[in-house]
């Protein structure tokens, strides 16, 4: 970061910082205000689901706003094209930190209200709350250092949390219409009916719009870099970085499943195969986009190599006729 003006560097950290903590507000503001997830009591006293579910979101936001942070700094902030690669590295890391503690915003906007829960065996539920928006805050550096570089996942995982909301938004108003009890929804997971069908403890229609979403997101943030000509592996592995996100929020917000009850279980369950399917769609990607760079650079062999064509050879006086 040596050479680096110090009033850019200070406007990009400030970006990152801002935009984490703007991303987590704005996150839990639409939540709170729609009802997807709630840390107060319902009349029938602790719902374990609805609780389970607002972990997952806590998580989920807490870790997908420093990654919001850290790429927004990236892309507006101070240009790294000049640096080396150890400076490069070391600039985009401070970058990530800093959204680390914008993203801590999240800490307090559920520590607080998750005061008002009631816990049979906590006397502190906040702390638990608070904890978990921590974990998601470092699993999202993480995820940030990553994405950072590779602009596929970055993609991937911007376009996966725009999905969530939109989902979340419309359960919320399908629950509305239906005059349902306002309940809590969970991460990623529209419950269309409420009759199933049902495979086993898997809800058949949740989980095919998980794994067909996956399917389309991963294809869809992987064309615009395989076609940039960006490293094909990185394209590969992108469609994998938003739903492993999701299945790492729910692995945190209930690491053994015993006790899970069925229309919870079943999000738990398909989480770890939306990853796979979503690594279906951007590997299909890298390999048409490989396909057709080998084409083209056999192309580009074949117009480089000389012709074949004889050219006649001028006759001169000495030449027998």
């Amino acid at each position: 970061m040596v050479g680096m003006p110090p009033s850019r560097i200070v406007r990009a950290i400030t970006i990152a910082f801002g935009a984490a903590a703007a991303a987590g507000a704005a996150q839990l503001g639409i939540g709170y205000g729609l009802g997807v997830f709630s840390w107060v009591p319902t009349v029938n006293g602790v719902d374990e689901a609805a609780w389970l579910a607002s972990l997952a979101w806590t998580v989920w936001i807490s870790a997908t706003s420093v990654v919001i942070g850290t790429v927004a700094a990236d892309r507006l902030g101070l240009a790294s094209v000049g640096l080396t690669p150890l400076g490069r590295t070391m600039w985009r890391g401070t970058l990530a930190i800093a959204a680390s503690l914008g993203g801590l915003i999240v800490v307090a906007l559920t520590a607080v209200p998750a005061r008002a829960t009631q816990r049979p065996d906590t006397f502190a539920p906040q702390m638990i709350v608070g904890t978990y928006a921590v974990a998601g805050v470092i699993f999202g550096l993480v995820v940030a250092l990553i994405a950072v570089n590779i602009p596929a996942i970055a993609s991937n995982v911007t376009i996966t949390s725009a999905w969530l909301w939109l989902v979340a938004v419309v359960a919320t108003l399908d629950g509305a219409a239906a005059n349902r009890d306002p309940e809590v929804v969970q991460l990623g997971v529209w419950q269309v009916t409420t009759s199933g069908p049902w495979f086993h403890s898997i809800y058949v229609p949740g989980s095919l719009l998980a794994a067909g979403s996956a399917i389309v997101i991963g294809a869809l943030a992987a064309w615009p870099a395989a076609n940039r000509g960006t490293n094909l592996i990185g394209v590969a592995l992108s469609g994998a970085a938003g739903p492993a996100v999701i299945a790492g929020a729910y692995l945190l917000a209930a690491p053994v499943l015993k006790g899970v009850k069925p229309e919870q279980l079943s999000a738990h369950l398909v989480a770890p195969y939306a990853v796979i399917a979503g690594l279906i769609g951007s590997v299909l990607v890298a390999a048409l986009a490989g396909a057709g760079r080998r084409r083209l650079a056999g192309r580009s062999a074949n117009y480089k190599q000389p012709g074949a064509v004889s050219a006649a050879q001028p006759k001169v006086a000495s030449d027998a006729v």
